[in-house]
């Protein structure tokens, strides 16, 4: 375990835990944290996931403008909901990249666990970018991501990774349970 994975760790705590409350400033802590993790996860030869980073740190910064233009009247940030007709797309089309991106990844480098690790950077794309959305669906992708990172991370060794990971399971069922309030608040129920 390095520094360098504790410090990511850390950062990833943050992260998740302002994005549960919806705070903007989530954005800023993510750019620290994906920056980080890229280079412990390269180094573990978890390419895809080593890759998935960039793709994370140009998200966030898409992400933070998108939450800065969604603020309701008390700066809360709003939510939506994918819809049935939306998760079947996003789910097929995930599970379809996730085998080519598995099998490019076993047949033309030397990653460690090739389609494991496309399943948690594929379906991590898919996640962030319906979180950037504002879509409550996220948090049911993140849960799935983190059982996933959990197996993976501990069979390389990456014992930061999984324990922060561990943390994230419990934390997106915290974000899925508070964005749905927050829904509920938004719809006038609550």
């Amino acid at each position: 375990m390095s520094q360098l994975e504790a410090l990511a760790a850390l950062f990833g705590l943050a992260n998740i835990a302002l994005i549960i409350r919806r705070s903007i400033w989530n954005f800023p802590v993510a750019l620290v944290m994906v920056s980080l993790s890229g280079v412990v996860l390269w180094d573990a030869r978890l390419y895809s996931d080593a890759a998935l980073q960039i793709f994370f740190f140009i998200v966030n910064i898409l992400g933070w403008v998108l939450w800065a233009r969604n603020q309701g009247a008390a700066g809360e940030i709003m939510v939506d909901r994918l819809g049935l007709t939306g998760q079947i797309i996003w789910t097929s089309s995930a599970l379809a990249a996730v085998w080519g991106w598995g099998w490019f990844m076993a047949g033309h480098t030397q990653a460690s666990f090739p389609y494991w690790d496309a399943s948690v950077a594929v379906l991590s794309v898919c996640a962030q970018i319906l979180m950037t959305r504002r879509y409550i669906d996220n948090w049911h992708w993140w849960i799935v991501i983190n059982i996933l990172s959990i197996g993976l991370y501990a069979a390389k060794g990456l014992y930061w990774f999984t324990g922060l990971c561990i943390l994230f399971l419990g934390m997106a069922v915290l974000g899925l349970v508070e964005w749905r309030r927050a829904e509920a608040r938004q719809k006038g129920v609550l």
